[in-house]
């Protein structure tokens, strides 16, 4: 019997994550769950089950872990714009026979009364930035380097941490994270003269504030597509990634 043996490696990064692994922890307590986050962000969740942190080394990295630890299960609960380990865990699950499911929290869909203008991925909402443009830019810490030579534009960000470059002097950066309430997201936006919010199509409940604030505001949005990513059974709900691993496991949830 293999003592590293892991039932279920759970790969996290959204809120989403936090909540699956401890409802997996809840239904299957005599299973081992071990949940790896990347840890490029030090602000990590406090979970009920033993946590992974750094990447794996690429899909043959991963590939010799789940070999290691006898893997039984992945579940990608990775953020929807982190194609490139989603891509990594259906390539090692694949050469290792392991089976994989996905939870994917549903696409944001535009609503009566918003404005938004789909870019096909970061580059093109650049390109769609008119100068002299006051912007939210709700893109996160690792895409907003991209946009900072962008001197002609002022830019409010928000993100947990720092970014790791510096942003322009006339720019403003709120440490913080996203409100849950629409006035607050409306004041933010008001204090510093938004005219365009540029944020990532990453579904949710956790930051659809800012969008309804817009909305409220009438202000344009240019909304980034999610990339594409590998087939996978997907699920939308935490429940439903539960019960399915219940059947993938051959076992029936408490």
């Amino acid at each position: 019997m293999n003592p590293d043996k892991i039932d279920i490696l759970l790969l996290g990064g959204t809120f989403e994550a936090r909540r699956l692994a401890a409802a997996l922890n809840a239904q299957f307590p005599d299973l081992t769950i071990v949940a790896s986050y990347a840890g490029s962000v030090q602000d990590l969740p406090d979970l009920p089950v033993p946590m992974r942190i750094g990447g794996f080394g690429g899909v043959d990295g991963l590939t010799s872990y789940l070999e290691t630890h006898d893997v039984r299960l992945v579940i990608d609960s990775t953020h929807p714009f982190a194609s490139q380990m989603s891509h990594h865990a259906a390539a090692a699950a694949y050469l290792t026979s392991r089976p994989l499911i996905r939870l994917e929290r549903p696409e944001w869909q535009p609503q009566e009364g918003d404005d938004w203008q789909n870019a096909p991925d970061m580059q093109a909402a650049l390109d769609g930035l008119h100068s002299g443009s006051r912007v939210f830019l709700a893109v996160g810490r690792k895409e907003i380097e991209r946009f900072v030579h962008r001197q002609d534009v002022f830019a409010l960000t928000r993100m947990i941490e720092p970014p790791a470059v510096p942003l322009p002097d006339h720019w403003h950066l709120e440490l913080a994270r996203p409100s849950q309430t629409v006035q607050d997201e409306i004041e933010l936006m008001q204090r510093h003269d938004i005219s365009t919010l540029v944020c990532k199509n990453s579904g949710g409940t956790r930051s659809f504030a800012k969008l309804e604030a817009a909305r409220a505001l009438n202000l344009p949005v240019i909304m980034v597509q999610r990339p594409e990513l590998p087939k996978a059974d997907t699920y939308g709900t935490t429940d439903l990634i539960v019960s399915e691993t219940a059947h993938r496991l051959g076992r029936a949830p408490r």
